[in-house]
């Protein structure tokens, strides 16, 4: 058969037209794959328990005035534990970022690196973090049914003002006042674990419930 286009090359097989007159299919890269946030929601939530006993734990010190050693060890502990608590939730915060990127990425208003930058950097990090997290948040909403900031908001709102008592009033408070601000901070630690179940619970349930994301594509 002969090229209905150019009329003098033979068409390619199975088309009508040869291969200089065939239209090129753009290549189009694949999505990323959805990959559950479940596990390390979980790890999450459980280090930020931890975290809320340690806080709870600072508050009895700060009011029974224990022995300078046993002071120090709880500074410790509660030192490293904030450490990786850090890890894991930086973790989980980075996948269900990407997992955003694949339900809605036009909605994402900050680069992904800002996922983690945006905690380390002066003074963006008073709001970064939190835009990164509503930016995910609506993404994983179910379709139509926008998710309100409330819950986000009001963690934020106590994470910021922990970071502000600890650096105000850490340093030559009495004790009822340093009960005060591992108080914020025990209340901080509870509110981000429950953003974080329930930022996953919507993110792994419109993974299940969407037409082109199966419950296969969570790896």
């Amino acid at each position: 058969m002969i090229c209905a286009s150019c009329h003098s090359t033979e068409a390619v097989t199975g088309e009508t037209r040869c291969a200089r007159c065939a239209p090129v299919t753009p290549f189009v890269p694949p999505s990323p794959p959805l990959r559950s946030p479940v596990g390390l929601g979980q790890a999450t939530v459980v280090m930020l328990g931890l975290v809320g006993a340690g806080d709870a734990v600072s508050i009895w010190a700060d009011l029974a005035k224990p022995s300078f050693l046993t002071r120090s060890v709880l500074d410790i502990g509660q030192g490293a534990l904030l450490l990786a608590t850090a890890v894991v939730y930086l973790c989980w915060l980075w996948r269900v970022r990407g997992n955003a990127d694949v339900f809605d990425a036009s909605s994402q208003s900050l680069a992904r690196w800002w996922t983690i930058g945006g905690w380390f950097v002066p003074f963006v990090n008073f709001w970064f973090p939190r835009r990164i997290v509503l930016d995910a948040w609506d993404a994983s909403a179910p379709q139509g049914r926008p998710a309100g900031h409330g819950l986000v908001d009001l963690w934020w709102t106590a994470w910021v003002a922990g970071l502000i008592a600890d650096r105000l009033l850490r340093v030559g408070s009495g004790p009822r006042m340093l009960a005060v601000v591992d108080g914020i901070d025990l209340v901080a630690a509870v509110l981000a674990a429950v953003v974080v179940l329930k930022l996953t619970r919507m993110q792994h349930e419109k993974a299940l419930r969407g037409p082109s994301l199966p419950s296969a594509a969570l790896g």
